[in-house]
């Protein structure tokens, strides 16, 4: 039984991966890419968090403090949070369409997506996988996924304030209004 929890979460994060490659393949020609460096940059934090939350031989041990016991709610816990996130994220890329693309973008026929999961928040995929980051850091309980969950929000955000100037010069005072009354990351926070 302990391979499930050990599995569990690398599983889950697998198959997200694999969605996500798959719908990769039908979407909208790219107009105008954001530079490599910053998708570079991007992959490189990704690897980083990837390596601290895979091994435990890393030589820091303050990474590897618990915060509060393991066990079954934690795990559990934490399960239940990662899972509503990455759904949460798949919802919005669904709804996104053709549109979509893991690097900031504009895409011929580009259109601003303002319903579904878009109407609660600007960036629902970037909170989804946030979200889901945040439910393993609750089940693994120790320092080290809530560092990773801090670095997947840098850089999110990083990638978010790019996105955030693409989508005001390409849609203007539509995307002005719509960044008004929508939170960018969070529900009536953030």
């Amino acid at each position: 039984m302990l391979w499930f929890y050990d599995s569990f979460f690398p599983a889950v994060w697998i198959l997200f991966f694999v969605y996500w490659q798959i719908k990769a393949a039908n979407t909208k020609t790219t107009r105008h890419l954001e530079p490599a460096a910053s998708r570079i940059l991007r992959v490189f934090i990704f690897l980083i968090a990837i390596t601290i939350l895979s091994t435990t031989r890393i030589p820091l041990p303050w990474l590897y403090l618990q915060l509060w016991p393991v066990g079954l709610f934690p795990f559990w816990m934490g399960a239940a949070v990662m899972i509503a996130g990455l759904l949460f994220a798949v919802w919005a890329r669904e709804h996104l369409g053709r549109n979509w693309s893991r690097s900031v973008t504009i895409k011929q026929d580009h259109e601003l997506i303002t319903s579904g999961p878009y109407a609660a928040v600007r960036h629902p995929i970037y909170t989804g996988i946030l979200t889901g980051f945040l439910g393993m850091a609750i089940a693994i309980s120790q320092v080290r996924g809530f560092i990773v969950f801090v670095l997947i929000f840098l850089v999110f955000r990083l990638k978010l304030g790019i996105e955030e100037q693409w989508m005001s010069s390409q849609f203007g005072e539509t995307y002005a209004t719509y960044a008004q009354q929508t939170p960018a990351l969070v529900p009536y926070l953030l």
